[in-house]
């Protein structure tokens, strides 16, 4: 398959319509039937919804199937589907992943090569499972669609992850979160070439090469209310993901000169309703938070910690640990180690005893919040001294103190300079 890319952004959608379009005419094979994988409603800012619209319409009159790359997460309403993606799609155009029951296993990445790739921190293999749609659907083109930016498991997410974790089985994405925590996400966050990315890109190269399978990435930039399209990426090989991944480094990462004493991030209600999506807030900005110093995560939305039942009830048991407490937890447990990415998550969204978390909440009561070791604030309380009407993304001084302010932890990474010289 050919590859294109548009780097001069900001894009328009009237751009990316007639880059796909003349894409997609040369493809060397009717396009009869034809899956398309955009991210959840949680990544609205990959700007992937207007994306699968264009395709959809495109691919007509194709037999289209949407299947959202859900990994662990909520499966979208029809409310939620209609508005990211458009009312066009109809309803039975949807498949709704479940990672615990919807797979096939394609391959198992080797114990040695995990161990290689981990320096020797962890030496179990991982079996590479994927919805059972991608290779029993009888497709002729399969689209992943997503945002290439910095990201706390991987190093900088999208390409292959959107599809053995995004659409994988629960020990892929268990034992590759927990490769990615032991490993340590500030070694990883805002690079490519992670102990995790070497492990999908095996399961690429091993297990997927015969799927009739392209990708899409997006490079995409937020500034307030604005998000612009600032690179479209298009093809199969390895070459397509680079691409994105050196322009996200330039648009993404947001490289500071001190650590901050003081960061409030603000936690939108209609994509973060758990700390399981919501400590963004922490793996994207705890590379610049100082020692001693607090970040206040303003989580209007959030109701509970995981995003099921059972892991809400794990994070609940186990809480926000440092480090050592729970990797010792998890030869303890054995519920623990039989949730890999429960316990990799503990680690990612602890301060590891650095700096204070402080969530400020109206749908979880104090206990709740300060039984997973997080500080606690009224929402109320909180608002009315860091306003999110007011703050400005970057540095605001609030009676009298310097605070710096992150409107949306997704869009990017805070870090320091010197981490990156």
């Amino acid at each position: 398959m050919r590859s294109y890319s548009l780097t001069e952004g900001p894009i328009d959608m009237e751009q990316v319509e007639s880059t796909l379009q003349e894409w997609l005419l040369g493809v060397d094979r009717p396009l009869k039937k034809v899956l398309l994988i955009p991210p959840d409603g949680t990544r609205g800012h990959s700007l992937a919804g207007p994306i699968t619209s264009i395709l959809y319409r495109l691919l007509q009159p194709a037999e289209v199937k949407v299947l959202p790359a859900l990994g662990t997460h909520k499966p979208m309403t029809w409310e939620e589907k209609s508005r990211i993606f458009g009312p066009e799609i109809p309803p039975e155009a949807y498949i709704d992943h479940n990672w615990r029951t919807d797979v096939t296993k394609v391959g198992v990445v080797p114990g040695e090569f995990v161990r290689e790739v981990s320096e020797g921190l962890v030496d179990y293999s991982i079996a590479v499972e994927v919805n059972r749609e991608l290779v029993e659907g009888g497709y002729d083109l399969i689209l992943s669609i997503g945002q290439v930016v910095p990201h706390e498991v991987v190093g900088m997410a999208n390409y292959t992850k959107n599809i053995v974790v995004g659409c994988g089985g629960k020990e892929i994405i268990d034992r590759s979160h927990f490769l990615g925590a032991v490993y340590g996400m500030e070694r990883m966050m805002g690079r490519d070439h992670s102990p995790v990315r070497k492990v999908f890109d095996y399961a690429e190269e091993h297990f997927l090469s015969s799927l009739p399978l392209a990708y899409i990435l997006t490079v995409s930039k937020t500034r307030g209310e604005e998000t612009s399209l600032m690179g479209l990426f298009v093809g199969r090989g390895r070459s397509v993901f680079e691409g994105a991944v050196a322009l996200s480094q330039k648009e993404n990462l947001d490289l500071l000169q001190e650590p901050l004493e003081k960061v409030v991030v603000y936690l939108d209600p209609s994509e973060f309703r758990s700390t399981w999506l919501g400590n963004k807030a922490v793996y994207r900005t705890r590379m610049a938070i100082a020692d001693g110093g607090e970040l206040i995560i303003l989580a209007p939305g959030v109701s509970s910690f995981g995003e099921d039942a059972g892991i809400d009830r794990l994070i609940r048991a186990f809480g926000y640990q440092k480090r050592l407490d729970i990797l010792r937890l998890v030869k303890e447990s054995q519920e623990l180690s039989e949730n890999l990415s429960v316990a990799a998550h503990l680690i990612h969204g602890s301060s590891d005893g650095r700096f204070k978390i402080t969530y400020a909440v109206q749908h979880l009561s104090e206990e709740e919040i300060k039984g997973v070791y997080f500080d606690y604030l009224p929402y109320q309380e909180a608002v009315a001294k860091y306003d999110p009407q007011k703050l400005r993304d970057g540095f605001n001084m609030v009676d009298g103190e310097k605070v710096f302010y992150v409107s949306n932890p997704a869009l990017g990474l805070w870090a320091l300079e010197k981490d990156f010289s």
